[in-house]
């Protein structure tokens, strides 16, 4: 990684410190100079601060009074090193407002109170090839999300999309606790490397042991250990990835389809599972009573009870809805966001 990345990904505490201890060193040198004038002349504190100060920014306009032997020495050696220690103290600021690490400073700690104020949002962990179509989705899906990724460049393919953002090594604590994955409902993991989205699965469990996690597979072999740690999903892209080459292959009007769906810049329609939480105005209600489709203009494609793995398909208009039972429908995003009104979330 080129020595810019470096320094990119070098946290707010080490910018801080570097500016702080040029601080100090420019302030210990006054007092120095101020105290040694003291000492050796006899000078009061004005004085002596004036004369430390013209010393050591070189501007010359002569002694404030007549100097002794001993006050001259003191002096030549306040001008050889003091001028030295300004000089990198004002290199110092200076490169940190110049070269933007101040605004970056600035815009990351702005973020953060962003994140800080999210609850319920979804954490993705990797913002490369795969990563990056999920931004988008969550995005368009308008998801509340944050990304983490360590790579600056890959950060800069997505800033478009207009979310915070983290960048750090997801594998660690402490940037997982920056994107609050307390509150954090969700987090989808797309690293390249099976091993590291194994580790950011346990570490996320053992901070929110609620949180649900997909996750990403590189090696088939990976995936049982993925679902160990705590993945509830896991997906192989290569696998996928074949299933639609041979999909597109026998059933070319489907793929059509769902990519106009999935996959059209100007559409908004989606298939969404949205949950009847306990409490809802539909529960014990019937799926004609509740009238969705006029209600939200959703078709309900499919349902699924709470305690069953299986879906019941196009439900029958009496079927009857029970607590946290999932609808599966397919509308635009306005109107997804209709029923999850209606249904009280």
């Amino acid at each position: 990684m080129s020595d810019r990345k470096l320094a990119l990904l070098a946290d707010d505490q080490f910018y801080r410190k570097r500016v702080i201890t040029a601080a100090i060193l420019m302030m210990a040198v006054v007092f120095f100079g101020v105290i040694g004038y003291q000492l050796i002349e006899g000078w009061n504190v004005f004085d002596s601060l004036y004369m430390t100060i013209i010393t050591l920014t070189s501007i010359g306009y002569g002694e404030v009074n007549p100097l002794t032997i001993k006050g001259r020495v003191f002096t030549i050696f306040l001008i050889v090193t003091g001028i030295g220690i300004i000089g990198y103290s004002l290199s110092v600021i200076a490169s940190f407002i110049i070269e933007g690490q101040l605004i970056g400073l600035i815009g990351r700690r702005r973020m953060q109170k962003e994140i800080e104020k999210l609850s319920n949002h979804y954490i993705l962990c990797g913002v490369g090839e795969t990563g990056r179509y999920i931004a988008i989705e969550f995005a368009k899906t308008k998801t509340p999300f944050v990304m983490i990724e360590l790579d600056p460049e890959k950060i800069e393919s997505v800033k478009d999309l207009a979310v915070p953002f983290i960048l750090g090594d997801a594998t660690r604590d402490s940037i997982l606790v920056s994107a609050g994955i307390e509150r954090a409902q969700g987090l989808v993991t797309a690293l390249h490397s099976d091993r590291d989205n194994v580790f950011v699965v346990l570490t996320a469990k053992g901070l929110n042991k609620n949180i649900r996690i997909v996750s990403r597979v590189v090696e088939k072999e990976s995936e049982h250990k993925l679902k160990i740690a705590g993945a509830e999903t896991v997906v192989a892209p290569n696998y996928i990835g074949g299933l639609r080459m041979a999909s597109v292959m026998l059933r070319p009007a489907v793929v059509s389809f769902l990519d106009v769906m999935m996959r059209d810049q100007s559409s908004t329609i989606r298939i969404e599972g949205v949950s009847l939480p306990v409490g809802s105005s539909l529960v014990g209600n019937t799926l004609r009573y509740s009238d969705i489709g006029r209600k939200t203009g959703l078709i309900v494609i499919a349902m699924k009870r709470v305690n069953s793995e299986k879906y019941i398909y196009n439900p029958n208009p009496d079927t009857r809805f029970e607590a946290e039972d999932t609808l599966i429908v397919m509308g635009d995003v306005k109107q997804i966001e209709s029923l999850t009104k209606l249904v009280g979330r």
